[in-house]
């Protein structure tokens, strides 16, 4: 049964039914507070009610930080993710309770933010957003339904295709060269990432014992997709490792993915290289692969896509190499 009184010129109502919590909220006048109680009287009775009270207690940035604190370190990727988190739990979206996360606020956000970002990267963090909330949910009695599977995402955009050409690519080279303060890593990486498709992530995570040159094998225990690897190399790939330097740690290259980014970046504005990326050298790796391993089976070994779908993405012929195979 509810009950109601007056605290300081203000209703408390408080729903007390046998087998459930208490349930109680405050209002300006007792006819809300009645009305509230009935409602909530009848959603207990009929079995849908849904207790809100700890999703309006908390923000959308306490669930982030709280994600980061305790989810991130688990996750593989998860220091690249870091600074991305910290800086959507500073967005004006984050001071909202959870409650109050409705998809129209997150509809809002993105059209904000497509002012700002590509599109790609509104589409990355609308799915941060459903994962989030989605591990709040299941895991920290978060009573929502999640509002970003009701907001239209942007329409993604097609998949780059950035290829260097020779004289790109050396100029490239002799922009990493290790000399003065440039680091003596960052160049061997470059060049390990176009010989061989490996991630970054799975390059910059390389230790020593993971690689056996007299097999020409390097073992990868845990990839993006969740499952192990094991990349093939070719004579320069064992060529570029047996020439590097040891690391005392027994990391190949003890650098972090900011060093690598400001190198990188750097490397590509000296050379005159427009346009290009990191990630850019998975495409170029993969294109060279497919010349020499012509079955998408092995060549997704190779590369690691479980999905030929998403293969085909990175994998980018040149119509000049598709005529001549045409004879």
């Amino acid at each position: 049964m509810a009950t109601f009184r007056n605290r300081k010129g203000r209703w408390q109502a408080r729903v007390q039914i046998k087998g459930h919590a208490a349930l109680s909220k405050t209002f300006i006048n007792k006819v809300d507070a009645e009305r509230w109680a009935r409602q909530i009287e009848v959603e207990i009775q009929k079995g849908g009610y849904t207790n809100l009270v700890l999703a309006e207690r908390t923000t959308f940035a306490e669930i982030i930080e709280r994600y980061i604190t305790e989810v991130l370190p688990t996750m593989r990727g998860g220091k690249a993710d870091f600074i991305r988190l910290k800086a959507l739990a500073r967005r004006p979206i984050a001071k909202l309770n959870m409650v109050a996360l409705t998809p129209q606020k997150i509809a809002q956000h993105r059209d904000e933010r497509l002012k700002e970002i590509a599109p790609a990267t509104v589409i990355r963090e609308l799915s941060y957003f459903s994962s989030i909330i989605t591990y709040a949910r299941k895991e920290w009695g978060i009573n929502i339904n999640n509002p970003v599977a009701l907001v239209t995402k942007p329409k993604n955009p097609q998949g780059r295709c950035r290829i260097l050409d020779a004289i790109e690519t050396n100029a490239l080279f002799e922009a990493l060269k290790p000399t003065g303060r440039r680091s003596i890593w960052i160049l061997p990486l470059v060049k390990l990432a176009l010989e061989t498709a490996m991630r970054r992530g799975e390059l910059l995570g390389l230790r020593w014992e993971h690689i056996d040159l007299e097999r020409r094998t390097i073992f990868l225990k845990l990839t993006k997709n969740g499952t192990s690897r094991t990349v093939p190399l070719s004579t320069y790939a064992v060529q570029i490792l047996a020439e590097m330097p040891r690391n005392i740690d027994g990391r190949v290259f003890p650098v972090t993915h900011e060093v690598v980014s400001q190198a990188f970046n750097r490397a590509r504005k000296q050379a005159g290289v427009k346009d290009i990326r990191f990630h850019d050298l998975r495409h170029m790796a993969i294109t060279k692969l497919a010349e020499k391993l012509p079955n998408l089976i092995e060549l997704s070994a190779v590369s690691g896509h479980k999905s030929l779908t998403m293969l085909k993405r990175y994998y980018h012929p040149s119509a000049e190499q598709l005529a001549e195979k045409l004879g």
